[in-house]
């Protein structure tokens, strides 16, 4: 509770709220060793909430021997969803030798704590937890005629407790459970001098037929896909969790050496992130390459065909400048927001090419300067229209591009923007120019000539 007064008393923080251990019935279950703090803020911008979050780090390593992690509500479920872990960075180690597992997920704890931007590393289950351990001894067990089933049964029924009957109120129902009292079970020596009835009446010590110590062990052993495995978990701040992953990844192939038979595996977020990443271009390309090919159906004309992929570099070019300017970090969020840019951009090449078009084809017009003038200045409205709704719709979104909630959608917005006003001056400039030194717009009439 002393971090939650010390929590309390920060200007930024509204209220802390604690809570420890989960019921078997509730939303997540874990032991008395486990326990979360709620922590609410005040209304915060992006930076000021990562001010908060990183004093809110500063006091929790004050409490030696305490593994935490600093985590939004929306973050955490969905990194749980994702790898089981409130982590970005999974790192997990297979193998069959326990010992060797535990033994190398602490050198890859200590490898990747050392990586700039590492925050939180655990060990997910740490070795050398303390446990009470009861040995049966098999000679005194035949000698005072115990069976090692039923001896265990009753020292779990004395310490865990085991229910007995049921009691009744109304139409609900009450197990009735009996348990050793709390006095007789606090020290080894208690436990040893459990009295046990044998077969015949004659009561012994449990000491007299078990070795009662107490040893180091694991509360749990991790599987995953039938394997034994040990997972090491770290958060990112500061960088992007990419280049974070590629450094990790190139200071344990460096570091740590690995037996025969154990393997290393990335997951969680970042490895989340990676795939859908590859997915995005895979996908992209694929629509590419189909929008490329209805064009050229469409344009009968390589050259205006090329005309129309043209204004592609220009919104790039505002797209990248603008990821230089927000930080340089290219994420998910960005990349879908060159996916929207590359619609949006040939949206209005088509628009000013299939008007050219229209001005030769339809109307009878020569081509020549003025005909370009004039389809520039036909099109300055829509192009000017459609872009500047289109800004005016995500700027919300790429002004509050550092708030919670909005990873994804700022980064968008911000390369949409960016590539919004590149592509909007060159394509009402640039464009135009381009088309009439390079551009085949001929009328019937000239076809009727040719031909």
């Amino acid at each position: 509770m002393l971090l939650a007064r010390q929590e309390a008393g920060g200007p930024a923080v509204r209220s802390v709220a604690q809570r420890v251990g989960r019921a078997e019935a509730a939303e997540d279950t874990w032991g008395t060793h486990y326990s979360e703090f709620e922590v609410d803020l005040k209304p915060l911008g992006g930076e000021e909430a990562e001010f908060v979050v990183s004093d809110i780090r500063d006091i929790l390593v004050r409490f030696p021997g305490v593994n935490f992690a600093v985590k939004p509500f929306l973050t955490e479920r969905v990194e749980e969803t994702i790898s089981g872990y409130t982590a970005s960075v999974v790192v997990n180690i297979y193998g069959n030798d326990l010992d060797i597992l535990d033994r190398k997920a602490q050198e890859i704890a200590q490898v990747v704590g050392a990586v700039p931007g590492a925050t939180d590393v655990q060990v997910q289950s740490p070795p050398g937890l303390p446990q009470l351990t009861i040995r049966l001894r098999k000679p005194d067990l035949e000698r005072w005629g115990f069976d090692a089933v039923d001896v265990l049964e009753l020292v779990r029924a004395a310490y865990e407790g085991d229910v007995v009957g049921q009691s009744y109120e109304g139409n609900r129902t009450f197990d009735i459970m009996v348990v050793l009292d709390p006095k007789s079970r606090q020290s080894l020596t208690q436990i040893g001098d459990l009295p046990l009835r044998g077969p015949g009446g004659t009561y012994v010590r449990l000491s007299q037929i078990a070795d009662v110590y107490q040893a180091s062990g694991r509360y749990q052993v991790l599987h995953q896909g039938a394997q034994r495995l040990q997972t090491i978990t770290a958060n990112v701040a500061g960088r992007d969790i990419t280049s974070f992953v590629d450094d990790a990844r190139a200071q344990i192939g460096a570091k740590v050496t690995l037996p025969a038979g154990t393997r290393i595996e990335f997951a969680g977020a970042a490895a989340a992130q990676a795939q859908s990443q590859r997915d995005l271009l895979v996908n992209s390309l694929i629509a590419g390459i189909g929008i490329v090919l209805l064009l050229s159906i469409v344009t009968r004309n390589i050259n205006n065909l090329l005309l129309v992929l043209a204004n592609l570099p220009f919104a790039f070019v505002g797209a990248v400048l603008a990821v230089f300017a927000s930080g340089g970090l290219l994420t998910l969020g960005s990349m879908v927001g060159f996916v929207a840019l590359f619609g949006i951009t040939l949206r209005n090449s088509i628009l000013m090419i299939s008007h050219y078009e229209h001005l030769v084809e339809k109307e009878g017009l020569r081509w020549q300067l003025d005909t370009a003038i004039r389809g520039a200045a036909d099109r300055l409205t829509p192009i000017l229209m459609t872009s500047l709704v289109t800004a005016l719709g995500v700027l919300p979104l790429a002004i509050g591009m550092n708030e919670p909630g909005r990873e994804v959608q700022g980064p968008m917005a911000v390369v949409i923007l960016g590539g919004l006003l590149t592509s909007m001056v060159l394509n009402l400039l640039v464009l135009p120019t381009l088309a009439l030194r390079y551009g085949r717009f001929e009328s019937i009439a000239d076809d009727l000539l040719g031909a």
